[in-house]
Formats: structure tokens, C-alpha cells, sequence
């Protein structure tokens, strides 16, 4: 944006401004540029509640249908692999506490997944006799 004003006492100010945020800004990705597409994988918001007896996972995966959401977890790891139209989501998660996978339950309202797994007990005392 240029000024018309040729008295303003700011205008070399301005100016220098402008320079050093084009130098800054010279090759910098700042964004998708027209006619780029989504690139595959894209970055999920993800946060992991640790609950009493309970472990909750909360993805942000807008622009998803319900079937197209493949989850698998071991008891350590959630696996998340999820595509649209717009976008794919490929997320790996270790967990911070060991679950029981086949407790699992798995909601997805408004763009937002929410995965509940029972916790597994820890590790049971050997005797050693």
C-alpha cells in the first residue's frame, strides 16, 4: 500500500518496513498458494486426557465422513487414518498408559473424534519364592 502524502515525515520509515518484511518473507511458505492442493497427511490437533481408570483421546479431523475413519490400537499405540475429498489424516499416538484395546469406544461429532479406553492395571507383583 502506497502513500500519496509526499510530506509525511513517516514515509522512509514505512518503507524500510516494507523492505525488511519482503526480505523476511522471500521464500517463505506462507501458505497454499492458488491452485495447491492439501498436502496428504495433514497436522491433527490431538490431545490425550488421562481420566480415573480411563485414557480419552480428542482429534480436531474437520472435513471427514464418519466411514471414512479407520482406528486400530494395541494397548500402546492409536493409529489414525482418515481421508476426504479435502484432505487425508495419517496419525500414529503413543499412548501414555497401557489400555485395554477391546474396551474402546469412538464418537465423531462436527469434526471432532473422542476415542475412551479402559486403562490397564499396572504391573502385577512376582513372588519370588
Amino acid at each position: 500500500m502506497r502513500r500519496d502524502d509526499r510530506d509525511d515525515p513517516f514515509d522512509d520509515f514505512f518503507e524500510e518496513i516494507e523492505r525488511m518484511m519482503n526480505d523476511m518473507m522471500a521464500g517463505a511458505d506462507v501458505g497454499p498458494q492458488p491452485g495447491a492442493t492439501d498436502p496428504a497427511g495433514a497436522d491433527v490437533h490431538l490431545d490425550v486426557y488421562e481420566e480415573e481408570g480411563q485414557l480419552r483421546v480428542v482429534a480436531d479431523i474437520p472435513g471427514i465422513e464418519k466411514e471414512a475413519i479407520d482406528l486400530k490400537c494395541d494397548g500402546e499405540v492409536l493409529t489414525l487414518d482418515a481421508g476426504g475429498e479435502a484432505r487425508e489424516y495419517h496419525e500414529r499416538v503413543r499412548l501414555p498408559a497401557t489400555v485395554d484395546e477391546h474396551s474402546a469406544s469412538a464418537s465423531y461429532n462436527n469434526g471432532i473424534l473422542e476415542v475412551t479406553f479402559d486403562r490397564v492395571g499396572d504391573s502385577a507383583d512376582i513372588d519370588l519364592s
